[in-house]
Formats: C-alpha cells, structure tokens, sequence
C-alpha cells in the first residue's frame, strides 16, 4: 500500500497530536450574525468525525503545505500559485488540523488579507506546481455559497516521489472564505490507495460553511 503522500510531507508540521476537542459545541449554520473573529476557530472542531485527533496548527500554515508543497515551491503560469498561498497577518493565524481514517482535515483563520484578484481567477483555471520531487495539478472548482463572503474552490492532486523511486499521491480539497480583511480556509487532503473510505465529497465544502458560521457567533 502506498504511503500518504509521504505523510502529506511530514504532515507539513501540522499532524494531528492526539489533542481534545473543546469544550463547547459550534454553530451549524451561517445564520449567527456578527464579523468573523479568527479566535474562535477551535470551536468547529466539532464538525468533526468520531475518533479525528487534533492539533494546533504550526509551522507553514498555507494551502499549498497542507498539499504538500514545500517552501521553494513553482506554478505555472507563475501567478496562479497566489489562489493557494494567500496573504495574511501573522500574527492573527489561528487553526487546527485533525487526522482520522478518512484523511487530513485543516481549519484555518486570520486577518490582514484581501479577497482573490478576480484576474486570477479568470486566469488559473488549471495549472501546475512543483517542489523538490513533488508536483501535481490544481483546478478551480465550484465553491459552496456562503452568506456574506467570497469563495474560491480549489483541487489539486499531487504526486511525490520518495526514496526506492516509489511514488505516492494525495487528493485535495480547499476552499477560502474572504469577508473584507478576514480570511477562512478548510483543506482535506485524502489517500487515493488508502485502504479506508475517504472523508465525503462534500465534507470540505460542508466544513467551510460552519466554520464561517462558528467564527461569527
């Protein structure tokens, strides 16, 4: 059986630990009013399956890591790789990620960013990237509909060659969020030759909107 995209690179310093979750429940709905606060991401750690364990987020918190991507990354065309790398501040970035049977879930929040260049988005359909032995494609895909924010969908499968020449893959999913200079993102990543059922479909789209929603509670 083929490893998880070389632990979807060490898991890019943001593996799961085996955390509990919080200890009170998130919102299900985009319904509470309010802006986003990225201080309150740990309450969609409900949105969970059973048995995830969970982490705070560390290290290169990015989409284009959780794909497993490392820093001297390349796309082509050059300025598409933006969509998976967005700005931020810092020093505002709260997160999680969750491990589990179905794959790698990661939630994260911030401040000091600014919705997708719709120039961009009018441009990267599909491109290319590279890292070291990883490369793979990504595409823009339909994004869920949430209240009072923009969303970009992305996919990317990626394929790492590690150490024997074996080549191992990943599948993921990330959808951003941006409400004025807030950003949320989710990104699952699964195993194509897991020997488990990976998470729904739907779940990355799922998660974004109750995140949203548990961040303006």
């Amino acid at each position: 059986m083929r490893r998880f995209a070389a632990g979807v690179a060490a898991a890019l310093s943001v593996a799961a630990c085996g955390q509990p979750s919080p200890p009170a429940p998130a919102p299900s709905t985009t319904e509470a009013a309010g802006p986003i606060d990225p201080s309150r991401i740990n309450r969609a750690r409900y949105e969970l399956p059973p048995d995830y364990e969970v982490a705070d987020a560390s290290g290169r918190i990015t989409p284009l890591a959780q794909w497993g991507y490392g820093p001297d990354w390349s796309a082509d065309p050059p300025q598409c790789g933006a969509l998976a790398n967005p700005a931020s501040d810092p020093a505002t970035v709260r997160g999680w990620s969750a491990s589990g049977p179905g794959g790698i879930v990661y939630a994260v929040a911030a401040a000091g960013a600014a919705p997708a260049d719709p120039v961009l988005l009018g441009e990267c359909g599909t491109w290319t990237m590279t890292a070291g032995p990883t490369t793979g494609a990504v595409r823009l895909v339909d994004p869920p509909s949430v209240r009072g924010v923009e969303v970009v969908g992305m996919v990317a499968d990626t394929a790492t060659v590690v150490e024997g020449g074996t080549e191992t893959r990943s599948h993921a999913q990330t959808f951003v969020a941006h409400e004025g200079a807030h950003l949320v993102y989710v990104t699952v990543v699964t195993d194509p030759g897991a020997p488990y059922p990976p998470l729904d479909g739907d779940f990355a789209a799922d998660l974004l909107t109750r995140t949203v929603a548990a961040l303006r509670s």
